[in-house]
């Protein structure tokens, strides 16, 4: 059995958006995968730990029907409880050794890196699956984030032998140029879950890896 944490993390990395209804939610996530999504994260900022519970046993469900791992975003309690099949963390959540350990091997483990190769080498000696390097293009999501250029993700595909996450701003148009610095999946959130034909969307980001 290949061990999760050895995914072949590439394609299109759907990321949830703060959706509060779990019918809504699940809706617009199976529309992704049948799109192609080939991995999943599950971030609400807004949900309280209840509706976070029933989000991500749902989401679990639906992606565990479509053979996609579902990542958690941050709560490494709701991760461990739920089985989920991996964690993201950013730099001020819980440290990523210790995550890894109470996960054990098996799981996908991803850190966010932001502009600093130094952390994506760190992140990876502590046994991350994948970096990911953001944001690529000015995002609404997080309007402040800083810049990560290009030839970072070119960088990091030389001295890494992990899988490299393009996130950030990232739309049908400018996708490609994140391919072709080197990014193994890109990170969207607004352009996929905010389109009127989610399916369809997702299925042009995933042609852009065939």
């Amino acid at each position: 059995m290949t061990k999760l944490s050895h995914y072949n993390i590439k394609g299109l990395y759907a990321v949830t958006p703060d959706v509060l209804e779990v019918e809504l939610l699940c809706e617009k996530v199976k529309a992704a995968l049948e799109g192609g999504a080939s991995l999943v994260q599950y971030r609400n900022k807004f949900a309280d730990k209840q509706l976070l519970l029933r989000q991500a046993t749902a989401l679990l469900a639906l992606c565990r029907s479509y053979s996609v791992p579902l990542i958690i975003n941050d709560h490494l309690d709701l991760c461990a409880k739920i089985d989920a099949d991996g964690l993201h963390l950013g730099v001020t959540d819980c440290d990523l050794g210790a995550a890894r350990r109470l996960l054990g091997p098996d799981k996908i483990i991803g850190a966010s890196c932001y502009n600093w190769l130094d952390l994506a080498i760190q992140a990876q000696e502590a046994g991350a699956s994948y970096v990911a390097f953001g944001a690529c293009f000015p995002s609404e999501t997080k309007p402040n984030a800083v810049h990560a250029p290009f030839s970072l993700i070119a960088e990091a595909k030389q001295k890494l032998t992990i899988p490299v996450v393009g996130i950030g701003g990232i739309t049908l148009d400018n996708a490609p140029q994140v391919i072709r610095a080197g990014a193994d999946a890109v990170a969207v959130i607004t352009d996929i879950f905010f389109d009127d034909d989610i399916q369809a969307i997702a299925n042009r980001y995933t042609q852009l890896f065939h």
